[in-house]
């Protein structure tokens, strides 16, 4: 019991130090980790260890994500390409289905993509989209989160869902098939539905202009400068073929499994799938395409590469901030607490792995974490009930992405990118979240109905 009580305890002196202080948020996570970790009663010699390992494992893939990923979207912006792809989607849809464009957009980069990476590449055309349609860029930014969303909780290659199908033993598939059942409803809900009512509950949060200062100021061009809408599409999505190619190579080649001896075939498809290696050739491509083939001096490329690291500086230090938070809390022994409060529950297994995946999620922060951890607890009893494991995957995979707060990577990024403060971003953000994850059960439930 003492763990949740000090996680309360730090959840509250970090919301104090940034609302009440106005402390930097990187500051005010290490500082918030630091007074957790002695709440926990963690060995004193053992937290700045705990805290740099959280800031490391979050950061490791990520900063070569986002920094490859803001260098790609600043040179597509720069040469007028975002620009591009904004009005031809504007034209295409009509401003009436806009969101529902973006929805459909993200949805598709998203099934690719992790949510970090999905979110760095949409950004920039999310801005240009609504700077040149006229509305506010969280009208449409909260449809890209929720497409987002749904494709990292409900469908694999997502890291989640297909860890828990290996975990309990479901067919990939399978997962896949009920996870678009259950996704496609939940993101619409939980995007041009859930808009409305945003709009009405928190109107100042959509009278923000957003944090353009990671995109840089949008260059005016005359339409005939700009590459074509083809050409900007390709650069944009570019890091998203290669890792569908990958994808799709693993689960026809070799039946979604890591060979024990890899052909060369095999390492190189691997290889080119890696979110940064992909991210790193879609640079190169980038450079080309947006620069080169343009007749830009590399002087000049170079310029726009290094604006754009500048800009994400901060966002990358509070992610990481996020990051040690997340640490300590699993280093303390607060998912292990949360455990025994269920071990001995009488409840239908796929709402107990709804419920033991979102108090996980509200305790620790990654929806990742917490759907591996609720699966390792519900494992047992799903054997017993006879429920669809692929049901199961799904039912986790909901209650993981539940009340994303102050503990949580997304949670931060959509703060920053829409320049939110902490408490539009908890009426937003975290209710969002919340949306898809009651919905996903809900829809899972009936599921259960028909496949039982």
């Amino acid at each position: 019991m003492e763990q949740i009580i000090a996680l309360i305890i730090g959840i509250v002196f970090l919301l104090i130090l940034i609302i009440r202080f106005k402390m930097n948020t990187f500051v005010s996570l290490i500082m918030t980790s630091v007074l957790t970790a002695i709440l926990l009663g963690m060995n004193l010699t053992k937290i700045a260890t705990s805290i740099e390992t959280g800031i490391g494992s979050q950061l490791g893939e990520l900063s070569l994500v986002f920094g490859f990923g803001a260098m790609l979207g600043r040179l597509v912006a720069d040469a007028g390409g975002a620009h591009k792809i904004a009005t031809t989607l504007i034209n295409k849809f009509g401003r009436k289905r806009l969101q529902l464009a973006i929805m459909l957009a993200s949805f598709i980069i998203g099934i690719a993509l992790f949510f970090e990476v999905g979110m760095v590449l949409l950004v920039p055309i999310v801005f240009a989209i609504a700077v040149e349609a006229g509305v506010p860029v969280l009208y449409l930014g909260i449809s890209m989160a929720a497409a987002l969303s749904v494709t990292h909780g409900f469908l694999p290659p997502h890291p989640a869902p297909t860890a828990i199908a290996a975990a309990l033993g479901a067919n990939d598939g399978k997962v896949l098939l009920f996870g678009l059942v259950v996704a496609i409803p939940a993101a619409y809900i939980a995007g041009p539905l859930f808009t409305r009512l945003a709009e009405k509950f928190a109107p100042a949060a959509f009278a923000q202009k957003g944090n353009l200062s990671s995109l840089g100021e949008v260059k005016e061009m005359a339409p005939e400068e700009e590459p074509s809408f083809g050409m900007s599409t390709l650069t944009s999505l570019f890091p998203v073929l290669l890792m569908a190619i990958t994808t799709i190579y693993k689960m026809t080649m070799t039946g979604g499994k890591t060979p024990a001896n890899p052909s060369m075939m095999d390492q190189i498809i691997s290889l080119i799938g890696d979110p940064a290696i992909a991210m790193l050739i879609s640079l190169l491509f980038a450079m080309w395409s947006m620069g080169w083939a343009r007749g830009k001096a590399t002087k000049d490329i170079m310029a726009t590469v290094e604006n754009a690291v500048k800009s994400i500086a901060m966002l990358l230090l509070v992610i990481g901030g996020g990051g040690a938070f997340k640490q300590v809390l699993i280093d303390g022994g607060v998912g292990t607490e949360v455990a025994k409060i269920f071990t001995h529950s009488s409840i239908s297994p796929l709402i107990l792995g709804w419920l033991v995946a979102v108090v996980l999620r509200v305790a620790l922060g990654s929806a990742t974490v917490s759907a591996l951890t609720a699966a390792g607890i519900v494992a047992p009893l799903m054997s017993a009930s006879g429920v669809d494991p692929a049901l199961m995957v799904l039912a986790i995979g909901a209650g993981s992405l539940a009340a994303s707060h102050v503990n949580d990577a997304g949670f931060w990024m959509f703060r920053e990118y829409f320049d939110l403060t902490v408490k539009q971003t908890l009426s937003i953000w975290t209710v969002l979240e919340t949306v898809i994850s009651v919905v996903g059960i809900i829809i899972v439930m009936i599921l259960n109905m028909f496949f039982h």
